[in-house]
């Protein structure tokens, strides 16, 4: 812990270092990530699609120079695929030697730490420290009701039991950022558990700050240009209003094409690195790439 403190002695100490990991973050949410990681209490994160819910823990963990443990939530995760599975191939073939050794194996020769591979939510919970792995549970939303009453149960005790093995329980317990894209709601147990941030989506300066960052290159109005456009974009009656993942590419895209400027044509042309569904490019065609351009400028 003393370490932690050294690393994260306040909110500007953090801001400072999410910064240097090129995230951007605005002092509330280095806020909330602060009291994450000091307090030692899980958060989660929710907001629009694009908006930085990962990069965020990423970034987080690049400050702690310790690692990031990513679980990718999807519909049917179950705990075992989360947690631990046992390697059944290096099995057969241990049982098979032994047979032709004349050997038996017992079942504590088979299920042991030997043929044991960790999955995300222990590879967490057996992080040895000094500093605590950053656990990263993305889109929780997308899991079921039954996953989540497990993993509220593991973030409660920051132990698990394997049958074969006994308990297993944390010494130095993971921060935990969760994050959600509101498909469905949370439990409100599991919510009790974290702390909560809700993500906005970047005002123009703060997105065009984002871009000049993470396309360095870029010509200096494209940055603004690009900011001003997406925010017209999302003014629009789109199935995936752009986030700033898609800003960054689309800057990306008109950058090494050569562009100096966002202007109409341009604008079409990349298309394609900052609108994902065909309804929403018929949408824009109808507004006219011209007038978000000309409003981006």
């Amino acid at each position: 812990m003393g370490d932690l403190a050294e690393r994260l002695p306040d909110v500007a100490a953090l801001l400072a270092g999410l910064d240097a990991a090129s995230y951007l973050a605005d002092e509330p949410l280095g806020t909330a990530l602060f009291l994450a990681a000091r307090l030692r209490q899980p958060i989660l994160l929710e907001g629009e699609p694009g908006v930085g819910k990962t990069g965020a823990a990423k970034a987080l963990a690049a400050v702690l120079d310790t690692p990031l443990i990513r679980l990718q939530c999807y519909e049917g995760l179950t705990s075992a695929e989360a947690l631990y599975e046992w390697n059944y191939p290096r099995q057969l073939l241990a049982i098979r030697l032994a047979e032709a050794r004349g050997e038996v194996l017992r079942e504590a020769d088979l299920f042991s730490e030997e043929y044991l591979l960790e999955r995300p939510l222990l590879a967490a919970l057996d992080h040895p420290g000094p500093r605590p792995a950053v656990l990263l549970v993305d889109e929780v939303d997308r899991g079921d009701d039954e996953f989540e009453a497990f993993l509220f149960e593991l973030l409660a005790e920051a132990a698990v039991t394997i049958p074969e093995l006994g308990t297993r329980r944390a010494a130095v317990p993971p921060i935990v950022v969760l994050t959600s894209n509101r498909t469905r709601d949370l439990h409100d147990a599991l919510k009790r558990r974290c702390l909560y941030h809700w993500i906005e989506y970047p005002d123009v300066p703060r997105v065009a700050a984002i871009i000049r960052r993470r396309v360095p290159g870029a010509a200096e109005p494209l940055a603004e240009q690009v900011a001003a456009g997406v925010a017209r974009l999302r003014e629009l009656d789109l199935a995936k209003p752009p986030g700033v993942a898609e800003a960054i590419s689309w800057a990306a895209a008109l950058h090494l094409l050569g562009a100096a400027e966002l202007d109409g044509p341009a604008a079409e042309r990349t298309a394609g690195a900052v609108l994902k569904y065909a309804e929403d490019l018929a949408e824009v065609r109808r507004a006219g790439f011209a007038a978000i351009a000309d409003r981006a400028g």
